[in-house]
């Protein structure tokens, strides 16, 4: 059954992260920062990839679902205006099938751009809600 949930790791450390991913029963992450860097340990695209592999979680990296307008003042909107259908076409393909978590920074999703994405994505699946975890 196919599920699509958003999450974001800002001031979580990778265990716990990972029990939440875990109590949500999700079995693929779906990474769609445009750059899977990071300052905090473990989020970074290849120790991530690893800990998740060790949690029975797959990863996968969406550049193309990422912001690139995410440094200026009204980085959302612009987004939300230079989204198109085929990135939601290919996110919806990658979560199709799966207990799916949409993974960017930002603990709040409404400051973040999986809030634009994810309800396109849902629409597009037929899904009635999207959780976030």
């Amino acid at each position: 059954m196919t599920a699509l949930y958003t999450v974001g790791y800002e001031g979580l450390a990778l265990d716990e992260f990972l029990d939440r991913l875990r109590h949500e029963r999700i079995d693929r992450l779906i990474d769609i920062r445009e750059l899977p860097l990071s300052r905090r340990r473990g989020f970074s695209k290849s120790p991530l990839a690893d800990a998740l592999a060790g949690a029975e979680i797959e990863y996968v990296h969406l550049r193309s679902a990422g912001n690139p307008f995410r440094k200026e003042h009204d980085a959302l909107a612009k987004y939300a205006a230079a989204l198109g259908d085929a990135v939601v076409d290919e996110v919806a393909e990658v979560v199709r099938g799966h207990r799916a978590a949409l993974l960017c920074y930002e603990a709040d999703p409404a400051t973040c751009h999986r809030a634009i994405i994810a309800p396109r994505v849902a629409k597009r699946l037929k899904l009635r809600a999207v959780g976030n975890i």
